[in-house]
């Protein structure tokens, strides 16, 4: 019996002394990150896949499938540190949510399409219809928004039926004639056109309205801004080598991000050509934020145009007001 003691306290000291230095090898701490299937979430996967992030001293592990609502959760409780999103948080830190916008990410990674017969040829003509989305409240449904208010529809919360959908079943119901029009992320929206069954109605890679701006921002938890900016800071520190990385190596990063499974197709020319399309190469580095910052007031202003935040806002102080210098704040919290 005694033996059996001895070999069981040997057996928890070593268990102990192994968990002691996996914790040692991030001195900064374990986070979830999210990730979904889409390209534009290929900076995550990245991250983790060529060790970015524990290069920073940060545990990372990825989580996917949580909704807008859960998202915004899980950053307020620090419990994910920083967040892909996009001009979609904006109403939602309007009304008080504890989120900071602290840089972008890449350009380019939504399409709007109908099918090849149908009459709809302009966002004028959006007014009336069905469109489907990933969920309500999310980006594609902000980009279609943004879209029919430069076409005069001002209030597209009520003037367009939004259905939801997941992005795997979006296709379905508009072969089924449940939807009039698709607004997908990548690679859905991009496989949709390559059918030769879908036509595209807006690529924000490349319509004026959208073109050369960050379509995916970096948001972080307003807790740990406070309470642990050298966490948000490192992490943010992994998003710019990973996109560094990306915009260098887009068809290794494909291969990569096939071979793992972190991106909903096997079609590697299809990968490596939407990640180049993303210009990735515009938001690596520190210097992008403030690039990232002009972009987020352009977009909340047209937010204000189209009634999702007050008509009345100051687009300009708004985002002075979210946007933090994570890097300037990391340092003086060192002093």
């Amino acid at each position: 019996m005694k033996k059996f003691l001895l070999l069981a306290l040997a057996a928890l000291s070593l268990g102990a002394a192994c968990k002691k230095k996996e914790n040692a090898a991030y001195p900064l701490g374990e986070y979830q990150l999210e990730y979904a299937g889409s390209t534009c979430g290929s900076p995550t996967s990245i991250g983790l896949l060529k060790g970015f992030f524990a290069e920073e001293g940060l545990g990372i592990e990825l989580v996917s499938g949580n909704t807008f609502e859960a998202s915004r959760a899980l950053l307020q409780s620090g419990k994910i540190p920083v967040t892909n999103g996009d001009f979609q948080y904006f109403p939602s830190i309007h009304e008080g949510i504890d989120v900071k916008l602290i840089g972008g990410l890449h350009e380019g990674c939504i399409k709007v399409l109908v099918p090849v017969n149908s009459p709809i040829n302009d966002f004028a003509d959006f007014r009336g219809k069905r469109i489907a989305v990933d969920e309500i409240g999310g980006t594609p449904m902000s980009v279609v928004s943004v879209a029919a208010g430069s076409a005069g529809i001002t209030d597209p919360q009520n003037e367009i039926t939004w259905l939801p959908f997941p992005n795997d079943q979006i296709r379905q119901a508009a072969e089924k004639g449940e939807v009039d029009i698709i607004a997908q992320w990548d690679p859905f929206a991009t496989t949709l056109e390559q059918s030769g069954e879908y036509r595209v109605i807006l690529d924000i890679a490349t319509h004026p309205l959208f073109k050369d701006k960050a379509c995916c921002f970096l948001f972080a938890s307003g807790k740990l801004v406070k309470e642990r900016p050298d966490v948000v800071a490192a992490v943010l520190r992994g998003y710019h080598k990973s996109v560094k990385w990306i915009g260098e190596h887009p068809r290794e990063a494909a291969e990569l991000l096939i071979s793992e499974k972190k991106v909903a197709t096997e079609e590697l020319d299809l990968v490596a050509g939407l990640l180049e399309h993303y210009n990735y190469g515009a938001h690596s580095g520190p210097q992008e934020n403030a690039r990232a910052k002009e972009d987020a007031i352009y977009f909340a202003d047209w937010l204000t145009k189209i009634g999702y935040l007050p008509k009345d806002l100051d687009a300009q102080k708004f985002i002075d007001d979210i946007y933090v210098d994570i890097f300037a704040l990391e340092a003086q919290a060192k002093k």
